[in-house]
């Protein structure tokens, strides 16, 4: 995982370092901490002048500092994970593996052809320096961000980053579309003053036609967020880049609306595990939920294994408490998602490596502890072993000896609750629960010196809720038991594995139980194909500059191509069934792998989207909407620092 920066000026600008200044080389240092390096090209024939800026964050292979350069002049800049459709050896590191392959490419469709073949997050900026050509783009997903900002003149500057700062004096950054590949022809608009973008989209079949439709689709989209002087055109040839997935099943049969409907007079009204074993009673679903299980196995497989494990490398991070250093953690709240993710994890990571749980939680004010303690679960028919409730009254702060009681949030329940199913399914483990407490007086710290910058260019109350969550889990401090005492610990873990895009394909959010009672299963599929498409600019590259500015690489296995492609191979009713109640219907195929893998009470958890979970959504403002813009998100000049 690196950090990428390119900036692009012509001669009548302010130099290059004018749109890179340290603040920027801060960020993205950040990032990749492990090798830092810049590198400046002219063109002196042609006045225009670029400077290219890696930091690299060693995972894989032998280090490898970035902008590579090769002998025509070409450099590459490299913010990504090859997972599949590329070979990369043992040893091989997949940032010169994907430039030797680029060096040979001679023309526009040998470029699309290998980006194509890629499997895995990435982002990438290649100067082409014999046509004189940047090409920049994002992976299908967006998992990896990627920002650009064009000045507001004609001949101005262009700017390419994987984070960037806010200033309020100058132009505003947005996130790359993950919707195709661009190129610029540097060549052009040095000679004419004139920046256009050159577009070749995503698509599932590269015809012409289908070409020319999903320009006319997207161009829309992307030129609403342009300057008025920045064109987007379609390439020539109509070339396009192949979707690594397939197209959503949106077969509705009747067979699918008797599933629907079957048996649910006999189904009990809230989630029970016996519910779902009644489900894989029935062979044809036991054998969907094992290949599911095979294929989301080898997606975390190739997450946990493809890492640079050396114990002798001289590291940065506070080593563990255990016999042994996490190399992985999980963003971890007990439920569904997280459980399923950690099982897996489990098979694959190294026995004598801990595994990170990272479980957050913001300090609950005082009425609301009030309000939580006279709510009683009578009407659940979930019993979760909350046993950890009470004894986490008569812990202490490691370092105050303070009650934690203000944080037994309802993911701190259910991860304490998960740890021990966990405990359960594998004792020779050790699992870090890593409890991380955030107090309001830290989260205003950190929001103003940090993750305002890594939201941006997002900007609601949802993005801050969820931005600041992810920033303070996915930094690991916190403390875990140790020996019957609660220790500080952080957690050295580089890659963190999170179950985002569960909920997107498998109709986890309470908005698709509304939008199935309006508009049915053709509805539900409508939605589900939207949540999807727009994963990119509503989270990926958010939470890849947010887990990024810890130096630490978020992996997705619920977007891993095979798992997404598996899925929407499948009906929506064997992926889900809105017909039952929460904690069984929506995920459901999902809860059904929770089950035959051993889980039981995290099997049937309802979704509790991490902002209510950890309690950070109602700390400061209890009347906002989560579309709103967030006022606690304005950020200062750069001067103003």
């Amino acid at each position: 995982m690196c950090g990428i920066c390119c900036v692009v000026t012509l001669p009548s600008q302010h130099t290059v370092h004018h749109s890179f200044n340290a603040d920027m080389h801060c960020c993205l240092r950040r990032r990749g901490p492990d090798s830092s390096q810049q590198l400046i090209k002219t063109a002196s024939d042609l006045s225009y002048k670029c400077l290219f800026s890696g930091h690299v964050l060693h995972l894989r292979g032998v280090l490898t500092p970035q902008p590579l350069e090769d002998a025509n002049n070409s450099i590459f800049l490299w913010n990504g994970e090859i997972f599949n459709g590329l070979p990369v050896g043992d040893t091989e590191n997949d940032t010169e593996v994907i430039f030797h392959h680029l060096e040979l490419c001679s023309n526009e469709a040998d470029i699309l052809s290998l980006f194509s073949l890629l499997r895995g997050p990435w982002s990438f900026i290649y100067y082409q320096a014999s046509k004189h050509s940047l090409w920049f783009g994002r992976d299908y997903f967006g998992r990896r961000s990627l920002l650009w900002q064009f000045s507001d003149k004609i001949d101005g500057a262009f700017c390419l980053t994987s984070v960037s700062v806010y200033s309020e004096s100058g132009n505003q950054y947005q996130e790359v579309p993950a919707s195709g590949i661009f190129k610029i022809d540097l060549k052009a608009w040095a000679t004419t003053k004139s920046l256009s973008l050159t577009f070749f989209p995503w698509t599932y079949s590269c015809s012409e036609k289908t070409a020319e439709e999903i320009f006319i689709n997207v161009l829309d989209q992307v030129s609403k967020d342009l300057p008025n002087h920045i064109p987007l055109v379609m390439n020539e040839s109509k070339l396009c880049l192949r979707a690594p997935v397939i197209p959503l099943n949106k077969t509705i049969s009747e067979a699918s609306d008797e599933c629907a409907s079957t048996n649910i007079s006999d189904i009990t009204p809230m989630a029970s595990v016996e519910t779902l074993q009644e489900f894989l009673a029935k062979g044809h679903r036991k054998k969907l939920v094992h290949q599911f299980i095979d294929v989301l196995n080898e997606a975390v497989k190739r997450r946990v294994l493809l890492l640079f494990r050396n114990e002798e490398r001289e590291t940065r991070e506070v080593q563990s408490l255990s016999h042994g250093k996490a190399h992985v953690a999980v963003l971890f709240s007990g439920g569904v998602d997280s459980m399923v993710i950690a099982a897996l994890a489990d098979r694959h990571v190294p026995l004598e490596e801990p595994i990170d749980l990272l479980n957050v939680a913001f300090m609950m004010k005082e009425q609301a502890k009030q309000k939580g303690t006279t709510k009683k679960h009578t009407n659940q028919k979930i019993r979760l072993d909350l046993h950890s409730c009470p004894e986490s009254c008569k812990e202490t702060d490691a370092k105050t000896g303070g009650h934690l009681s203000c944080f037994d949030v309802p993911d701190r329940i259910t991860g304490r609750a998960g740890l021990k199913e966990l405990e359960a399914l594998n004792p020779s483990r050790i699992w870090n629960f890593v409890e991380i407490n955030v107090t309001l007086e830290e989260l205003k710290e950190m929001r103003q010196q940090h993750i305002n910058h890594l939201i941006y260019p997002l900007d609601t109350v949802l993005d801050d809720s969820i931005g600041c969550a992810i920033w303070f889990a996915s930094r690991g401090e916190g403390s875990i038991s140790k020996q019957g005492e609660m220790k500080p610990y952080k957690s050295p873990a580089k890659v963190v594995l999170t179950g985002i895009g569960a909920d997107e394909q498998l109709a986890g959010y309470s908005r698709h139980r509304v939008c199935f009672k309006k508009y049915g299963l053709e509805g539900l599929n409508k939605e589900l194909e939207m949540e999807l498409g727009r994963i990119s600019s509503r989270n990926l590259g958010r939470d890849d500059r947010i887990i990024g500015d810890h130096g630490k690489e978020a992996r997705f296995p619920f977007l891993d191509e095979d798992v997404v492609s598996f899925l929407n191979s499948l009906p929506i009713s064997e992926k889900a069934d809105l017909t039952l109640p929460r904690g069984i219907g929506e995920k459901l195929i999902l809860r059904l792998v929770a089950k035959e893998l051993g889980l039981q009470a995290s099997a049937v958890l309802p979704k509790r989207a991490v902002q209510f979970g950890s309690r950070i959504a109602k700390l400061e403002s209890n009347s906002e909407k989560a579309s709103d813009t967030c006022s606690r998100l304005k950020l200062l000049s750069v001067d103003e620092l």
